[in-house]
């Protein structure tokens, strides 16, 4: 895939029927990823194990942190220290990039 042009948003199918995360780069615990949500699916409390940003190609999510939500939208980017426990809401169908350093 390196040395290669990509159209980011057509890269998951945002037709399936469920969560798709499609991997495009891995090094280590740095990563690079796609993810597409439907409308209202949630991608239960996890912690990350690095220090991480996700930026909305399509759509809007939630991010919750203990009592904290963040409203991320397309075009916009999040950035998040490792270790903290979050979960990821779908308000309507949506595609990010989750890249992992």
């Amino acid at each position: 895939m390196f040395y290669n042009v990509l159209k980011a948003k057509d890269i998951v199918d945002s037709k399936s029927e469920k969560f798709e995360r499609k991997l495009l780069m891995e090094n280590g615990d740095s990563s690079l990823a796609i993810i597409s949500l439907k409308k209202e699916e949630i991608i239960d409390t996890h912690t990350s194990i690095s220090d991480a940003a996700v930026y909305v190609l399509d759509g809007e999510i939630e991010l919750h942190f203990d009592a904290e939500k963040f409203k991320v939208e397309k075009g916009e980017i999040l950035m998040f220290k490792k270790d903290a426990q979050h979960k990821v809401l779908a308000n309507k169908d949506s595609k990010f990039l989750l890249i992992k350093i």
